[in-house]
């Protein structure tokens, strides 16, 4: 089979593959085969394989290990063999055809009117604003005592979610100018019963907030250059344009970001914002903003904080 091309797998005889780790197998050589492309919350085939399965056998993926022996029923094989094809003939993230995606062990709805979730500010709420800090590098002494948060481009809602758990006493304002996107963050709020503390703003940036202030300020807004736009893999092609855009150079919103951001901000307050790999554009434009780079577990400088008062 060429590459890229719509997936007619033979029949697989009852019988040939028998447990779970059989089918992680056969799907990863199916996904190799097809060249498909891995970036939307696992990052390899064998990740993606096991998160497909353990979705259409209605388990966590952390369960995996745990059940990768077990024997998988004829009844059961059926929507695995069927998920694992639509996989490869559709090319859509493997988050679109389960609705599923996972945050730091926490499963969100997502579907085509949203981007898929995966920004590395969900870790970075954990490993640098969880206060008390050995190593110095939490950016915030008392999570308890951040009042105010406010998500920019906020997409399926699941940072202003993270940040409502990192930030118990915090109310949350998420922004985002997709009605489509804000539909579906409504649902993942309703579903976390946080309507009393997340609230969803449609808008441009900063303009549905008004003169409002933020002990911090989060955001993963759209950072794609024009030559990366161009060079978007199928699976991200399935995902909203208006996610992804980022102009010219790729900094179009971040720029206004930076610009506005200080306005909305308490004096003791920041802005964490991830930019992928426009850090160097970033550092052109603004050579005299003390930007601190953070740096998590996948990622090695996509990600800034900068305090209100350097703004």
């Amino acid at each position: 089979m060429k590459r890229g091309r719509a997936a007619k797998f033979p029949k697989v005889p009852a019988g040939e593959l028998v447990t779970m780790l059989d089918f992680v197998r056969y799907a990863v050589s199916r996904f190799v085969e097809a060249g498909l492309v891995f970036a939307h919350g696992t990052t390899d085939p064998v990740a993606e394989a096991a998160f497909l399965i353990c979705e259409t056998l209605h388990l966590h993926p952390d369960q995996f290990e745990a059940f990768a022996a077990a024997r998988v029923t004829k009844r059961e094989a059926k929507p695995i063999l069927e998920v694992i094809a639509r996989r490869v003939s559709t090319r859509k993230p493997a988050a679109y055809l389960v609705n599923k995606v996972y945050m730091r062990g926490l499963p969100f709805y997502v579907d085509e009117r949203v981007i898929v979730p995966r920004s590395f500010i969900g870790e970075l709420l954990d490993s640098h604003f969880a206060g008390d800090d050995d190593h110095g590098t939490s950016l915030i002494e008392d999570p308890d005592a951040v009042e105010s948060v406010l998500d920019v481009c906020t997409g399926s809602g699941c940072l202003a979610i993270l940040a409502s758990r990192r930030f118990p006493n915090a109310r949350i304002d998420a922004v985002d100018i997709s009605r489509d996107a804000l539909d579906v963050a409504a649902r993942n709020i309703a579903d976390y019963g946080l309507e009393d503390r997340v609230t969803l703003h449609r808008g441009d940036l900063f303009k549905p907030i008004g003169d409002a202030r933020y002990d911090l300020i989060i955001s993963n807004p759209p950072y794609v250059d024009q030559k990366g736009m161009a060079g978007l893999p199928r699976e991200c092609r399935a995902e909203p344009r208006l996610a992804f855009d980022g102009g010219a150079d790729g900094i179009d919103i971040i720029r206004r970001i930076l610009n506005e951001a200080g306005r909305h901000l308490a004096a003791h307050g920041g802005l964490l914002c991830e930019v992928g790999r426009c850090r160097a554009a970033l550092e052109a434009e603004f050579p005299k903003t003390p930007m601190l780079w953070l740096d998590t577990e996948d990622s090695e400088g996509e990600v800034f904080w900068i305090a209100a008062r350097d703004l």
